[in-house]
């Protein structure tokens, strides 16, 4: 990462960023579309261990993050350590607030409004937190570290693809041993992600860099 301009508009845009994924990721939720595929992953495990989603998203990133500490050490920063604690959180308290508090009723409309704002929200988010520049997830750290330890061998691109396939088969495998619902993990919605996040982020990104000149 380039880094390290912790300047106090770099830092706001990075938590805004962050709020804007963590709320983005309850709107997938809430859709019941499926979700991106670390989400995935910790929603089928979290399910199967009775744990709370932001609780085991938390010791799943702390996890990826020793490894990343040992391998790629210039992808941390500052804003991999709110994505670890916050993400997973604001997550569970925007479902709990909604389904609980307020005892929302999600119908089909409003299924496909909260999968729409959360493509929307986690690209934005994604978009303001490369662009703040203040370290990235640990998981977003993974294809970084198959790419180093395969000298290259294999691209960035294609190790997103491979890490994201292999945490959706683990999501999957531990949904299926709780006897959850496995539709609202993996669906449409996680087929969204993977075809219109990059894009997406590329296009916001290109917008915030533009208005920050």
């Amino acid at each position: 990462m380039k880094g390290h301009n912790t300047n106090a508009s770099t830092i706001l845009m990075m938590f805004v960023g962050i709020l804007f994924i963590g709320l983005g990721v309850a709107s997938y939720r809430m859709s019941g579309f499926g979700t991106d595929p670390f989400t995935c992953m910790n929603l089928g495990i979290s399910g199967f261990l009775s744990m709370t989603f932001g609780t085991w998203q938390l010791i799943m990133n702390a996890f990826i993050f020793v490894i990343v500490l040992f391998t790629v050490r210039h992808c941390i920063g500052l804003g991999t350590i709110v994505n670890m604690v916050g993400v997973g959180y604001v997550a569970d308290f925007l479902c709990w607030l909604l389904t609980e508090q307020l005892s929302l009723t999600v119908t089909m409309p409003l299924r496909i409004v909260f999968l729409a704002l959360g493509t929307l929200l986690c690209s934005f988010g994604c978009a303001l937190y490369m662009v703040a520049d203040l370290g990235i997830a640990p998981y977003d750290s993974v294809a970084f570290i198959i790419t180093k330890y395969t000298r290259e061998k294999v691209s960035f691109r294609v190790a997103r693809v491979m890490s994201d396939v292999c945490v959706m088969v683990v999501g999957v495998a531990f949904c299926l041993m709780a006897k959850n619902s496995l539709w609202e993990i993996i669906g449409i919605g996680t087929v969204v992600n993977a075809l219109c996040n990059g894009p997406l982020i590329q296009f916001f990104r290109g917008k915030i860099e533009n208005a920050a000149k």
